[in-house]
C-alpha cells in the first residue's frame, strides 16, 4: 500500500472513530454534540493553546483549556493535521487537503501559504528559530522568516509522505516517513539519507512507518512508530534500541520529555517511564478517552492530550481532567467530500 493510500485510510479511520458513538453507546444522531476529535496541539509563548480538530477546524484557549473558541476564519479545510507557533506568536496550521494556513493575529484570521508546495497534505509542522519546516506528501519544505513561498529542503524525499520532523542542536534534520523509515539531512550534505540500519522490533521486523520524532536532552533521537513501539538512538541515528518492550500498546501517538524520563501517548492510554523503558507505568487517571491522537508539554509543567473525544490536561503528568468547554461539535462531514 502506498504512503498516500495508507494515510488516507488512517485518516478515514480516525474520522469515523471521532464522529461515531462509543462502542457500547447509542449511535450518534445529527443533533448530538460531543467534544470533537483533536489531532494537533500547539502552545504559544503567552500560554495560549491551539487545538486542531478533524473536521471542525481550529480552536484557541487562553485559560489553560477552561474555555475554547473557534478561530479558523479563512481556513478552507476543517481537517487539521498539524500546528506550530513561532516564537513571535505566528500560528501555522497544516491540513488534510488545503495545505498550510498562517495567522498573525492569534488565530482570528488565517491566510493560505502554499506557494511552492507540490502537495497539500501537511502532516508535520516544526518552528525552529526563524524557520518553519513542513512535512508533506512530497517531502520536507522550508519557509524562512516572513517569506510567502516554500522551498524544498533538499533532494531525496520526492513522493514520500513525511509524518514527523525533528532537529538536533547541530542543525541536523530528521524526517519520519510512511514506509521509508527515518531519513537524516546534515548541513552541507548532498541530500536526505535513509538510516539503513532501521528500527528492528523484538520480533526482528523493521519498523518503517514513523509517527513521532523527538530529540531529548542528551541529543538522543526518540522515534515513535505506528505499531512497533518506541526506539532511541544515541549516535545520531546510526543504531537504534527498542525501549518499549514492556509498553502495553505499541501505537505511538506522542512523546513528551520529563526531567528524567518520558511520557508516551498511545492508542490505548498514556504511559510513563523513568528508567529508559525498562518499566512503563500507566498514567491515565481521569483520561476517559484512551484513544490519544497528540500530546504536548507546556512550559508551566502541565501536559495536554488531544483525543478522539476532545482535550485533557494534566498538571502532574499522572491525573487528567477533560477541558472541552467550547469544543463540542456535531458530526463532521466526510473528508473525501472536501473541496
Amino acid at each position: 500500500m502506498s504512503g498516500m493510500r495508507f494515510c488516507f485510510a488512517v485518516m478515514l479511520l480516525i474520522g469515523c472513530a471521532a464522529t461515531g458513538a462509543d462502542a457500547e453507546g447509542p449511535a450518534a444522531g445529527p443533533f448530538d454534540r460531543s467534544a470533537t476529535s483533536v489531532q494537533a496541539l500547539a502552545i504559544a509563548g503567552n500560554g495560549a493553546v491551539y487545538a486542531g480538530s478533524f473536521g471542525h477546524g481550529i480552536f484557541r484557549s487562553s485559560d489553560r483549556g477552561a474555555i475554547w473558541e473557534p478561530v479558523g476564519i479563512g481556513v478552507t479545510d476543517p481537517y487539521i493535521l498539524s500546528l506550530a507557533v513561532t516564537r513571535e506568536g505566528i500560528v501555522y496550521a497544516g491540513t488534510f487537503r488545503g495545505g498550510i494556513f498562517r495567522s498573525r493575529d492569534e488565530g482570528k484570521t488565517w491566510q493560505p501559504v502554499n506557494a511552492g508546495l507540490k502537495r497539500l497534505e501537511v502532516k508535520a509542522l516544526m518552528a525552529v528559530d526563524e524557520e518553519l519546516y513542513a512535512g508533506t506528501g512530497d517531502g520536507v519544505y522550508r519557509l524562512q522568516g516572513s517569506e510567502d513561498r516554500w522551498s524544498v529542503v533538499t533532494t531525496g524525499l520526492d513522493d514520500v509522505l513525511v509524518h514527523a520532523l525533528a532537529r538536533s542542536s547541530d542543525g541536523t534534520l530528521y524526517a519520519g516517513t510512511s514506509g521509508k523509515g527515518i531519513l537524516r539531512f546534515k548541513r552541507q550534505s548532498s541530500g536526505w539519507v535513509r538510516l539503513q540500519h532501521g528500527l528492528k522490533n523484538h520480533e526482528g521486523m523493521i519498523e518503517n512507518f514513523i509517527r513521532v520524532i523527538v530529540v531529548d536532552q542528551e541529543q538522543g533521537i526518540l522515534a515513535g512508530t505506528f505499531d512497533g513501539g518506541v526506539f532511541r538512538s544515541a549516535d545520531g541515528g546510526q543504531t537504534w534500541r527498542g525501549i518499549s518492550r514492556a509498553l502495553p500498546n505499541d501505537s505511538i501517538r506522542g512523546i513528551a520529555l520529563l526531567d528524567q524520563g518520558l511520557i508516551v501517548a498511545t492508542g490505548n492510554g498514556i504511559f510513563k517511564t523513568m528508567d529508559n523503558g525498562k518499566q512503563w507505568v500507566p498514567v491515565n487517571k481521569g483520561l476517559t478517552s484512551p484513544a490519544v491522537q497528540s500530546l504536548i508539554a507546556s512550559g508551566d509543567g502541565s501536559f495536554y492530550a488531544g483525543t478522539s473525544a476532545g482535550v485533557f490536561r494534566s498538571d502532574d503528568g499522572v491525573t487528567w481532567v477533560a477541558v472541552n468547554q467550547g469544543l463540542e461539535a456535531g458530526v463532521a462531514p466526510p473528508p473525501f467530500l472536501f473541496r
